[in-house]
């Protein structure tokens, strides 16, 4: 669904407009439970709907409101938007944030890994993961919440543009890179060259080859001279080379300086990298089925077991392409049922997802009602404030509270079609 230039996809429209209701609810009960504790009678409730989102008012009797004191009647006017912003940070800080996942312990297992809600067929990662399977590392960095996944994609974005800057037509990391036996390499296919870029069967990856001398160094200089070294260039199966192991240790370059090298290969083996176009990644996803991890749930554990064990549960494939698009394109959970009851799936992550937009549209109402605009709160809250000032006449007071409203509504109009503006343009 599109809205103004904004793409809004139905599952979110149905949480925008069921959290509208709450708050609406919510702000209008505050009016009614203070009008209630001033004696004050309600004449009517109306409810209406403004474009796609429902709104509602309290009407209250006029010549009970003029005969309260000041101090209640802005009691009652600001009880809307004291309801609002107090829900917005219970539901939002106390209960969304830190409470749920207290909550929720009997039935499910929070910050331990990420469950796959769903794959969409667009999705890049369409027929590599499935609904209900648990990732657990990129690249092998474990994943324990949504927070996390978004930080590692920014964080492995970022380096691979790192990487990219100094060499616009092809990246080489060593970190990516694996020991292949030199048998192999002379059976493999052979790259495809046109002019400078380099070509693959399909289903296959360019590797290029590197020594384990200065690794860091190596990989400056294999950036700069990847199109003289045609010969050390290669086509690999990813699915193949995922099962080697890798080329250096993790702190590959503290190792570098401390032993002068970092490579774990044999003499019997080269070390090959992936070569990285610019726009696309190479990562490694490591996930599981939720059968078989709720059967070995102590996988991560200090316990000790066998690899067989491991190997049963944990499966790896390669993405190669932009990550970003990647992580947008599945619904991930940080909550996973601790039995393999699949509806309970869905059921915190509906209620987290609820509660967040509930404490965003509860905080977004509270500061709407807060600017001086007609027909909100402010407009009434400015009325019962200005007759604070005794000195000032019954029109002056009109006329201050009328320029107010009509110097709020004027910026708040502008503020909103210059978002629009944006959003479509």
């Amino acid at each position: 669904m599109q809205i103004g230039g904004l793409h809004i996809s139905l599952p979110n429209m149905v949480y925008l407009c069921l959290s509208s209701v709450i708050c609406v609810f919510v702000h209008e009960l505050g009016h009614a439970l203070a009008a209630a504790s001033e004696g004050v009678h309600v004449e009517y409730v109306a409810i209406f709907l403004a474009v796609l989102f429902p709104g509602a008012l309290v009407a209250f009797n006029h010549s009970s409101l003029q005969a309260l004191p000041l101090v209640a009647s802005l009691r009652i006017y600001c009880a809307g938007i004291w309801h609002n912003a107090a829900v917005s940070f219970c539901v939002g800080c106390a209960l969304a944030l830190v409470l749920l996942p207290f909550i929720f312990s009997p039935f499910y297992i929070h910050g331990e890994s990420l469950m796959v809600l769903d794959v969409p067929s667009m999705s890049p990662l369409y027929g590599y993961l499935s609904r209900h399977d648990v990732i657990f590392s990129l690249d092998s960095i474990r994943i324990h919440t949504t927070e996390e996944w978004k930080q590692t994609i920014t964080m492995l974005t970022e380096q691979t543009y790192s990487l990219s800057s100094d060499q616009p037509s092809v990246n080489l990391n060593v970190e990516n890179g694996y020991c292949i036996p030199q048998s192999l390499t002379k059976e493999i296919a052979q790259v495809q060259f046109k002019g400078n870029q380099t070509y693959c069967p399909k289903e296959l990856i360019a590797f290029a080859s590197m020594t384990c001398l200065d690794v860091e160094k190596h990989t400056n200089d294999a950036n700069r001279n990847n199109h003289q070294r045609r010969e050390n260039i290669h086509c690999l199966d990813a699915k193949d080379v995922i099962k080697l192991k890798k080329c250096a240790y993790p702190n590959f370059k503290e190792q570098a300086l401390t032993n002068g090298s970092s490579c774990l290969c044999s003499e019997v083996e080269s070390c090959l990298t992936p070569m990285q176009l610019p726009g696309l990644q190479w990562v490694e996803i490591t996930y599981s089925t939720l059968e078989c991890h709720s059967r070995r749930r102590s996988l991560f554990s200090p316990e000790k077991h066998s690899s067989s064990e491991k190997i049963s549960c944990l499966q790896t494939f390669v993405y190669v392409g932009d990550l970003i698009t990647m992580a947008n394109s599945i619904h991930l959970t940080s909550y996973k049922p601790r039995w393999s009851i699949y509806f309970m799936a869905y059921l915190a992550n509906l209620l987290e997802k609820l509660f967040t937009y509930a404490s965003h549209v509860s905080m977004g109402l509270a500061l709407l009602n807060s600017l001086p605009v007609f027909f909100l709160d402010r407009e009434y809250i400015l009325e019962a404030t200005l007759h604070c000032f005794g000195s000032l006449s019954s029109r002056t007071r009109q006329s201050v509270r009328r320029c107010c409203l009509l110097v709020g509504t004027s910026f708040s109009a502008c503020f909103i079609l210059q978002t629009i503006f944006v959003s479509v343009s």
